[in-house]
């Protein structure tokens, strides 16, 4: 079972990615699990979001407190947030940042585990002319993870992005460059 730690800000589509991968997981026989945890709902509070993937049906109905993934839409919820808490010694920290390695790097020295950044930001203001940091950072997640292939994963994301925006068609494919360019783009630090 792979468990994921989505830690993003209300309104930066932490809920959504987890969802998201969720569907996609799914619909490849996947076993899955996608929910948020809400504190003060406002935009801009911290926000969790989780995600179980399994071949074999999951029966764990709870938080995800040993996750083997972390995954940080803002980096800022560092300063504030034991985000690493709980994460496996052989687990991965995924960050949307554009700091230079050796600063993310410092950011988590009592982490054990692998460090990827990737500027989510980046690649969603050039693909889809808004900061919408979540598209990259899932593709980023599931490349990461071993989650699925590169195809699979590529096609069951458009089929997905055609029923979620089938009243904004022009808005997939610009998605589609997102996960794309983020698929290459987490750098081990």
């Amino acid at each position: 079972m792979i468990e994921i730690r989505w830690h993003g800000r209300g309104g930066q589509g932490a809920k959504t990615a987890a969802l998201l991968l969720a569907d996609v997981a799914f619909s490849t026989g996947m076993y899955v699990q996608g929910f948020p945890e809400y504190g003060p709902e406002r935009m801009g509070a911290p926000i969790t979001a989780y995600n179980r993937l399994d071949d074999k049906p999951i029966r764990i109905h709870s938080n995800i407190y040993f996750p083997d993934i972390v995954v940080l839409v803002d980096e800022s919820l560092a300063e504030s947030v034991d985000v690493t808490a709980g994460l496996k010694n052989n687990g991965s920290v995924v960050v949307n940042t554009t700091q230079k390695p050796e600063k993310v790097r410092g950011m988590f020295a009592g982490c054990a585990g692998a460090v990827y950044a990737i500027d989510a930001r980046d690649i969603s203001l050039r693909c889809l002319g808004r900061n919408l940091p979540n598209t990259p950072l899932l593709a980023a997640v599931v490349r990461i993870a071993g989650i699925m292939e590169e195809k699979a994963f590529l096609d069951n994301m458009k089929e997905s992005f055609a029923h979620k925006f089938s009243t904004k068609p022009e808005v997939v494919e610009g998605n589609m460059n997102a996960v794309r360019e983020a698929w290459r783009g987490a750098i081990l630090l």
